[in-house]
């Protein structure tokens, strides 16, 4: 396999550019100014770019991107043009030349060293002068991976070689995931990793669904996602035991009682095939805290995870002590999470089931919030309530990711997974500034991870690497910093000629788009989310009947502003790759006047200010 590598400097970069505007790019688009996406007319036959994916999923400030892009023809020549942007700006520019007999090209970047910046990196490729087609990739540079978080997950961890593995955490890779949950990969929730009498970990063990686990599967993923600079999270229960606790020294002392004679422990009942029941203890004592830290000292000690994904079960109701003494659950979150970063310091996240205990847990050492919804918040909207209501507990310190299981009606048997649903849901949570944990070996549709009876349509598999190398590329717009933009509703919208007209709704509502807007030094964000041909306004789309939105062209809106606006942008994961579209505006009464040139599922306008 032959391959070309090119690295650019940013001294180098330069002098491509200027050697640049004296070429022709075609489509009536000289080089003196970048080339725009939204002005090529692409021929679709003469297809050359492959799939383009870079070395890690995240990069610190100073740190060089690594780029590599298959090549559908062998005999293909011409050049890549590549351009780097940042919210729309040009930042860099390189050339790779193409040379007949080479199936991939490699190339190297090195960003500018500001920290927590998203760039889309633009791939053109031009042949005789002209551009014939086009290609983009999301890149993050960010030393802390709780700034933005990008969570996924791995649930199998059965014998597998190190290729299988490789596979799959290229594909986490490509969607720039900068955490994984280890989901299910330990022994007993009071025993997470299985030791032989000399303190070595088992080769392999069951997990609580009778799965056999391989310790080396597990080391080689870890291994796996270091080398991409993706983190590891070690999941687990706050408070869960097997049913055999007492034979590796827990005391049923330490319990969750449902009466005050401690006659009815708290269990969470799991199929009668399944390895145990889990039997609740509770995270307010502190010898069962102690007894907790010690084994998941032994993991740590044992396996490199970089933290501790901390799992609880919601609201249980009425709970007692051993004693007899009532417990309200959700009062010891926070401590113990504190308690467990004083005991083992690495990083936390913890689960807010339904929101329960959210409040508390926003206040203790976890790097974000996450919050696994339930039937409390069934509706689009109430994806955005919680994002802002999270946002609100942290004063914009922490941002969220959202557990939210789609299709999970058809979920128990073979099947796909429905794209419009899965899109739909996808574009209000990154609009609203949240993460969407559902990658992995598959998609998520169930709170059992390892569920994968529901295939993804390989147009699913493509737009999903859209929306997160847009999330990735604007993530300065999306989140971070980002408030809302009180009292701003987008007034008039209209759809294009032979279009019926849109209705615009600053609430989510079936018919109409959705739009609100946010605000960030400079800039109004202004989301566009399109619900015109909606069945259902419930984001989980449970049997997968969510109808595809009809694309609108030349979409004419009015944004409320007060400001003197100098520039206005348009990016949507669901044309031009991601590519920025500058966009002609008018100052009217009250606003200013855009053109959307296109709405599909989800589309962005940025208005900056002079100021």
């Amino acid at each position: 396999m032959q391959r070309i590598k090119q690295g650019i400097g940013k001294g180098f970069a330069a002098a491509v550019a200027i050697l640049l505007w004296s070429v022709t790019a075609g489509c009536s688009q000289g080089d003196k100014e970048p080339i725009r996406a939204d002005r090529l007319q692409l021929n679709e036959t003469t297809a050359v770019l492959g799939a383009v994916s870079t070395d890690k999923a995240a990069y610190k400030p100073g740190e060089t991107v690594r780029f590599e892009m298959s090549l559908k023809r062998a005999d293909a020549s011409g050049e890549l043009v590549v351009q780097y942007r940042h919210l729309g700006e040009m930042v860099d520019r390189s050339v790779i030349k193409l040379k007949a007999g080479l199936d991939h090209a490699e190339w190297t970047w090195n960003p500018p060293e500001e920290d927590y910046q998203g760039y889309m990196t633009e791939i053109y490729w031009r042949e005789d002068g002209v551009v014939r087609e086009h290609a983009n990739i999301g890149v993050d540079v960010s030393s802390d991976w709780g700034k933005f978080p990008r969570y996924g997950y791995l649930a199998d961890f059965g014998k597998m070689t190190a290729d299988q593995q490789k596979e799959i955490v290229a594909r986490l890779n490509r969607f720039h995931l900068n955490g994984v949950q280890f989901y299910d990969w330990q022994w007993k929730h009071h025993v997470p990793l299985k030791l032989d009498q000399d303190g070595k970990p088992a080769a392999e063990w069951p997990d609580i669904a009778g799965r056999a686990t391989s310790f080396n599967t597990v080391k080689g993923y870890i291994d796996l996602l270091h080398e991409r600079g993706i983190k590891a999270m070690n999941y687990n229960l706050l408070f869960g035991a097997y049913d055999d606790y007492e034979q590796d020294g827990v005391k049923p002392e330490w319990g969750l009682y449902k009466d005050r004679l401690h006659a009815n422990q708290d269990r969470h009942v799991l199929p009668d095939s399944w390895e145990s029941d889990i039997q609740l203890m509770d995270p307010g004592n502190g010898d069962w805290l102690d007894y907790l830290f010690g084994e998941e000292k032994k993991t740590f000690e044992r396996l490199p995870f970089d933290g501790w994904h901390v799992d609880q079960l919601g609201n249980r109701g009425n709970l007692f002590t051993f004693d007899g003494k009532p417990v309200t659950l959700m009062l010891s979150y926070g401590e113990m999470l504190k308690k467990a970063k004083q005991a083992i310091d690495v990083d936390y996240v913890m689960n807010a089931v339904d929101q329960y205990g959210q409040a508390l847990i926003a206040k203790s050492p976890v790097k974000f919030l996450y919050s696994e919804l339930w039937d409390s918040y069934p509706g689009y909207k109430d994806l955005k309530r919680v994002l802002d209501g999270n946002r609100e507990l942290t004063e914009g310190r922490l941002n969220t990711v959202l557990a939210a299981y789609m299709n999970y009606g058809i979920a128990d048997r073979a099947g796909e997974f429905n794209t419009p649903g899965v899109l739909l849901t996808d574009a209000v949570i990154f609009a609203s500034g949240g993460s969407h944990i559902e990658a992995g070996e598959n998609l998520l549709a169930k709170e059992y991870f390892p569920n994968r009876n529901l295939r993804i349509p390989p147009k699913l598999e493509e737009s999903l690497i859209s929306y997160y190398d847009f999330m990735t590329a604007y993530q300065n717009v999306l989140r971070g910093g980002v408030e809302e933009a009180a009292g701003t509703k987008v007034a008039m919208a209209t759809g294009s000629a032979g279009d019926s007209s849109l209705a615009v709704s600053a609430e989510a509502e079936g018919g109409k788009v959705w739009s609100f807007v946010k605000k960030k030094d400079n800039r109004l964000i202004a989301h566009f989310i399109n619900f015109s041909e909606a069945t259902t306004m419930q984001w989980n789309d449970t049997l997968g009947s969510q109808a595809e939105p009809k694309a609108r062209n030349n979409v004419s809106v009015v944004i409320p502003s007060t400001q003197e606006i100098s520039r206005a942008w348009m990016a949507t994961p669901d044309a031009y790759g991601g590519s920025p579209i500058e966009l002609p505006f008018e100052s009217v009464y009250g606003g200013v006047s855009v053109s959307l040139p296109t709405l599909k599922y989800w589309s962005m306008v940025v208005l900056e200010s002079k100021g």
